[in-house]
This record gives structure tokens, sequence and C-alpha cells, in this order.
């Protein structure tokens, strides 16, 4: 069975940083994460689904992600000066969802630089009038273009980032849960902060490419990790079981889209049916299901 982290275990502890409730895990040395809740959109504790923290060298910090919105950026913000007084000199953003990217602002007076995939910055542009469209409360008072900041550094393969006695490593993937995933790997604790490309308890959202995440699943079983940190739900140490109940998902949503498509079935027939066994495993099943299988029969259809 998988060792499943909770606070005050593992070399670590939880402790109150930000707002009341925000709270991080130090989860082997120098690796902070605060976990995110398992909520859906319209909840009121929308902007803080994501697992987001920081990693601490002895010269600096990387923070890695920012929340959902500029309060949960100023409280991982807050959460970091209370445990360290190193400054912050990058600001990674996994990818471009908006629960991993909209407390960018919160660090822009450190002047970090802001690390993301190749394709970040031209997502970030063209995602700005629908990030202060649809997500304007959580911006502040009077947002606008500069509220939302896109990377300085951008990563095509893979990028080192020596932040003092600790290397972290940056690997852009191809298009899987989104076309902006990036995977960071610390070579002192032999952490992996995987992001949303892997899900554990919430239901993987696909966003991307289905073929492209399983492709990109099966390379990153080869790395070596002592444990690793998804994007939504528990803390593990087991890999790569951690990621087999993600793989047996999206296997079977590509087996059975794929089965139903060569049955000259039309995509309007099978959102009801395709994976309907999946609902007891996941949470939020309701909410993201059907567009997986939307966005799997697209990607399919054309083979």
């Amino acid at each position: 069975m998988a060792l499943l982290i909770f606070s005050f275990i593992i070399n670590g502890y939880a402790f109150a940083g930000g707002d009341e409730g925000f709270d991080l895990i130090e989860l082997s040395e120098g690796i902070y994460v605060h976990q995110g809740k398992h909520v859906d959109l319209e909840h009121v504790n929308h902007d803080d689904i994501a697992n987001i923290g920081f990693i601490a060298g002895d010269e600096c910090i990387a923070v890695v992600d920012t929340g959902g919105s500029v309060a949960i950026g100023r409280a991982l913000k807050k959460a970091i000066e209370i445990k360290s007084s190193l400054p912050i000199c990058y600001v990674i953003n996994t990818h471009i969802h908006f629960d991993h990217v909209l407390g960018n602002i919160a660090f822009k007076a450190d002047e970090p630089k802001f690390i993301g995939h190749e394709n970040l910055k031209r997502e970030m542009e063209q995602n700005r009038p629908f990030f202060l469209s649809e997500f304007s409360a959580d911006l502040g008072p009077n947002p606008g273009d500069e509220s939302i900041i896109g990377p300085d550094i951008t990563v095509s393969d893979t990028l080192e980032l020596d932040l003092g006695n600790r290397v972290i490593t940056l690997t852009a993937h191809l298009p899987s849960h989104s076309y902006t995933d990036l995977s960071i790997y610390d070579e002192k604790t032999g952490a992996l902060w995987l992001s949303d490309l892997l899900f554990i308890e919430r239901i993987p959202v696909l966003d991307g490419s289905l073929k492209g995440w399983l492709k990109t699943m099966e390379k990153l079983k080869l790395q070596n990790a002592s444990h690793v940190i998804p994007g939504h739900g528990t803390i593990t140490l087991s890999w790569p079981e951690a990621l087999f109940a993600q793989e047996s998902y999206l296997d079977m949503l590509l087996i059975e889209t794929r089965r139903q498509i060569n049955q000259g079935a039309f995509m309007e027939e099978i959102v009801d049916t395709v994976g309907e066994e999946e609902k007891k495993d996941w949470l939020l099943y309701q909410q993201s299901h059907k567009r997986n299988v939307t966005k799997a029969f697209t990607e399919l259809e054309w083979e």
C-alpha cells in the first residue's frame, strides 16, 4: 500500500502560514508543500485546490506554483517568510491552469525570474482575457493585464537551477495533461514534483493529449524518485505505484472511446456510458469525466 504523508510525519511538520487554514508540510529537507482542497469551481475555496509550495536551497528559494488567486499567492508568500529569510529567486509555473498561476502577482515585488514551459508564454497571453473575465474576483481590486504574469524564462527540454547546494531539474513534456506541462526533480532528496501530470483521489482532467499523457507516464515511470508530489491529492512515497490508478483510468478512456468510435458511435452517444463504472473511484467525477470523454473522442476520431 502507498504510504501517505500527513502533518507531523516524514521529517516535517505543518505550520500556519498566511490565512487561517493555510498550512505547509515539510515533506523532506527543504521541500514544502501546501495541499489543496477537493472542491469544484463553484466552491468558495476554488482558488485553493492545487498542491503548491517551495523548494529551499542554501542561497535562495524556488516557488512551485502560486495558487488560484492573489489571496492564495499572498498566503503562500507569508508562509515562506515565516519559514525562511532567503530571497525568492524563481517562481516556477508547472502549467497554464488558473489554480497554478493566478497567485503570481503576489511575488512580483520580490523580482524573481518566472519560469515555465516553452508554450506557456503564448498560452498566458492567449488566456489573459479569459482569466480577467472569469476570475476577476480572484485577482484583487481593479485587475488588469499586469495581473497575469507569464514566464521570463521558458523550458523546451530540460533546465537545471542551482538554489545553493541544491540542484533542481525542470523537464518540459509533450502535450499531456495540458500543452504546458513541467515536472521538477530535486537531486538532493529524490523528490519528484509532477503537478497535474499526476492526480490522486481527484479525477484526472484531460486538457492536452490523451495519447501524449499516456506516453509521458511511461517515461516518468523510469524516473527514480523517493516520493512524488501530485498536482491534486495526497502526497505519496510510493513510486511508480502512485501512477497506477490514473494510468488505469486513462487507458480505459483510450480503449473504450476508440472501441466506440470503431463501432460507429457518435460522441453524444458515449459521454454517458464510457467509464461510468469509474464513478465510485474518483472525487469530482461528475464535474470532469464527460468532458474527458469528449476530449478523448475529438482526439481519436480521425486516427
